[in-house]
């Protein structure tokens, strides 16, 4: 009974109760012990004793009782070995039967696509915001409705994020829009290098020092980088959190809405190619991830406000749709043409493995001296354990990680500014002057010299030289799109800049070959570019002729 003031009833039972219960219990006991026993269930198995000793022929029984044995267990064995052989002859049977119909079946289901990806790829297809024509609109949208357009620009190859088509039709629009540089991913670039290509720029348009934080997640973003301060108010620039350049920009911004006497926010687009960081950069600068940011190609696919303060208001768009004129290894830098399934992802790696340095790329990624690109993937995917059945290595998915580790925020490489830069033909003094104007560029020196102070770069030993491309050819009218067609070979003129570039023995570049003997020049087809895979040459290694003159003799020791 549950008393008042109780939350349980009490679990208490009289007396009475209880031995009522404890003799019914003992009662049943019994009588499965009784039932046990009539069944014989409950005895236990007599052991054998064996032969006694005193038997007059022990020892001829004991033989005989192990040859029985031995004969029950060869009669086994052949039962088992005459079931296995019809068994073989069973399936060589049905295989034989069904070798020209059903292997062709299955190859057709593993060929076709699962119903998932049919959806998938049928819904990308009907939604118009997938395509580059609904790119290059959203794109002149955010270039009519901004004051200030920045230009983002990946500090690994500043150059080859550039569109001069971009550039040239902001300077042709009116409204005096001012044109910005943004200089993103200086952690990844040595110090000289980045200084170098700030000198560059500047000459052109005002340029920007950034670092965006890649860990942004909600607004509790500000806790989390409570957390990781040390005793001097100093965030750890160790951290993915930690974000530098974003009081410059915002100061600069700032202070051109005053000067400016504009009414209301000011408008700044975020323009440039995928994967630069525009979305990261609205997110480190608005604390929170307040846009969708990934490695990923087409995430932005909308005109999308931000509002970052009073005066100053972001405006994320959507990349720069390349045009089919550059060259293979600006594309593949950014796997423009292997998300539009333009190209494979092994000839990807393979044209962006001719444009670095062996030797750099072996200590990057430590792995051993490879003669081409298929076997770097392969040493490449054992190093990260991408084994498939029978430890065969996966290249596809190595390619595809070393990849996504170059269009992302992971490698360190890094392209030569020029010694003595020039300006392109759509700029003149006069339109670099107006652009300029209105600026405070001594204060933007000494802030982004402030952040180069701050942030953490690494080593010119760590850091893969890069040849450049120079600027990337885009597109921005909806007439000059072209549809994706199936990749063709290399042009005449890339495989001469490719042959040029491979030649350059001064900055100790090598070219991947696919084979170890020299190559001959055949004439350009139009054909697609297949990975072709090599049997490796056995070495033969002659141990007379290695010299051992500086070698220690142990055997002096024991003469």
């Amino acid at each position: 009974m549950k008393r008042p003031g109780l939350k349980k009833a009490s679990k208490r039972v009289s007396c009475s109760k209880r031995y009522k219960i404890q003799k019914k219990v003992r009662e049943h006991n019994r009588k499965l012990k009784k039932d046990a026993k009539k069944k014989g269930v409950g005895k236990k198995v007599k052991k054998d004793i064996g032969v006694p000793n005193k038997a007059p022929f022990k020892q001829d029984i004991l033989r005989e009782a192990e040859q029985r044995r031995l004969k029950l267990e060869e009669e086994k064995k052949k039962n088992k070995f005459a079931k296995q052989q019809q068994r073989a002859q069973k399936r060589k049977k049905e295989n034989a039967a069904s070798s020209d119909g059903d292997t062709k079946v299955k190859k057709a289901r593993k060929e076709l696509p699962s119903q998932e990806d049919l959806v998938k790829q049928m819904v990308k297809q009907s939604d118009p915001r997938n395509s580059k024509k609904h790119f290059c609109s959203e794109l002149n949208k955010v270039i009519d409705a901004s004051d200030v357009i920045i230009e983002v620009l990946d500090a690994r190859d500043p150059l080859g994020c550039r569109c001069p088509q971009l550039e040239e039709a902001v300077l042709k629009r009116g409204g005096n829009k001012k044109l910005l540089f943004l200089l993103n991913k200086i952690d990844l670039v040595p110090k000289e290098n980045v200084e170098k290509w700030l000198q560059c720029l500047q000459l052109e348009f005002p340029a920007v020092a950034f670092k965006a934080s890649t860990q942004l997640q909600d607004k509790t973003v500000q806790e989390k980088k409570a957390r990781f301060a040390t005793l001097n108010g100093v965030v750890d620039q160790t951290k993915g959190v930690a974000c530098y350049g974003s009081s410059c920009l915002l100061q600069l911004l700032g202070d051109f809405a005053n000067g400016s006497g504009r009414e209301g926010s000011v408008k700044v687009g975020l323009v440039g190619f995928p994967n630069v960081g525009k979305s990261s950069l609205i997110n480190s600068l608005k604390g929170m991830r307040a846009c969708n940011a990934g490695v990923q190609r087409g995430i932005t696919r909308c005109f999308q406000d931000v509002h970052i303060s009073k005066n100053v208001k972001m405006i994320d768009s959507p990349g720069v749709v390349a045009a089919q004129s550059n060259p293979k290894a600006a594309m593949a830098l950014r796997s423009l043409q292997v998300e539009d399934k333009q190209e494979t992802v092994l000839e990807a790696v393979r044209t962006l493995l001719k444009q670095c340095n062996k030797q750099q790329v072996m200590l990057q990624y430590n792995v051993p001296d490879f003669r081409n690109s298929l076997e770097f993937l392969s040493f490449f995917a054992k190093k990260r354990g991408f084994l498939q059945k029978g430890g065969v290595p996966n290249t596809e998915l190595a390619a595809s990680t070393f990849l996504s580790d170059w269009t992302g925020a992971k490698v360190s490489y890094h392209c030569k500014a020029p010694e003595k830069p020039s300006l392109p033909p759509y700029l003149s003094e006069d339109i670099v002057t107006e652009m300029q104007k209105g600026w405070d560029l001594d204060k933007l020196r000494k802030s982004n010299e402030e952040t180069l102070r701050s942030v953490k770069f690494p080593n010119q030993a760590s850091s893969i030289v890069l040849l450049s491309k120079g600027p990337t050819a885009g597109v921005l009218s909806d007439s000059d799109v072209v549809e994706d067609k199936p990749a063709q070979g290399p042009t005449e003129e890339e495989e001469e800049m490719e042959g040029s570039c491979a030649n350059r023995e001064d900055d100790g570049f090598e070219e991947v070959s696919d084979a170890d003997e020299p190559q001959i020049r055949t004439p350009v087809t139009k054909e697609p570019a297949k990975v072709r895979f090599q049997v490796p040459v056995p070495v033969n290694i002659d141990l007379t002729s290695v010299q051992t003159d500086d070698a220690y003799d142990f055997n002096t020791d024991f003469k």
